[in-house]
């Protein structure tokens, strides 16, 4: 019985119009047998003094079966359009998923942007004596969504999250396609890391049951972790030269 329900997108409407023919195809069968097995009672000379049955009757169930064919017939050529339209719209909202992600992905500034804020922000810290983390995301996109328009509505999901994530001084920056960076100004280890703890909880959610993507986090850290820009863009650049 597996081999029989084994359906996918391609074959649904195939095998449904198969249905519908057998179970039309069925109801005529049964509808001219037992029409059939009335005409000799109805119009037959009966032997004995019993009266035969009406004709109306005869003509009543002939009439029942052909409303019923014609409201199956009728039934389904509705589902058919309801059917095409839930697609078509299904299409339009991928296709305008497809469009936001673009447009969002397009927003977020590049790795030239993010070696400027860095080496800005460091020679802030240095003077301050204040720290400064890094958050590096990578985003590991499963096979089916490793491609085409699905790997850009996985990767807009994940800017979403990443972005809903920011306070207002963190910045995020995309760094390639599927490495994301999150600078945090005067930030400790200990609290950039609690912070790349909910970033990991919101990606897990973002990558649905289906798990389109793994995400890889690192932070970061000055004074304790690195001792100059230069060291933090090396870790970004080890992600960068994975892809």
């Amino acid at each position: 019985m597996d081999v029989f329900d084994k359906l996918n997108q391609q074959t649904l409407q195939r095998r449904d119009r198969q249905l519908f023919l057998l179970a039309l195809g069925m109801i005529l069968i049964l509808g001219a047998g037992m029409a059939l097995l009335m005409y000799p009672m109805v119009f037959g000379k009966t032997a004995g003094p019993a009266a035969p049955p009406s004709r109306a009757l005869f003509f009543g169930f002939c009439v029942l079966c052909i409303l019923m064919v014609a409201y199956l017939v009728n039934r389904q050529r509705v589902v058919q359009q309801l059917r095409t339209r839930l697609f078509e719209e299904r299409g339009q909202m991928a296709r305008l998923q497809e469009q936001s992600s673009a447009e969002l992905l397009g927003t977020l500034l590049g790795l030239s942007h993010f070696q400027d804020r860095l080496a800005m922000d460091f020679r802030r810290t240095h003077q301050t004596n204040e720290p400064l983390s890094l958050i590096l995301v990578r985003l590991d996109p499963a096979k089916p969504f490793a491609q085409g328009p699905q790997a850009q509505v996985a990767l807009g999901d994940a800017a979403k999250v990443l972005g809903r994530k920011l306070r207002g001084e963190d910045s995020l920056y995309r760094l390639s396609v599927d490495v994301f960076a999150i600078v945090l100004p005067n930030t400790s280890r200990a609290v950039a890391q609690q912070a790349a703890d909910r970033l990991s909880e919101g990606l897990a959610d973002a990558s649905g049951a289906t798990n389109r993507f793994t995400a890889e986090i690192q932070v970061v850290n000055y004074p304790e972790h690195v001792t100059a820009a230069s060291e933090m863009e090396r870790h970004a650049a080890a992600l960068i030269k994975r892809d």
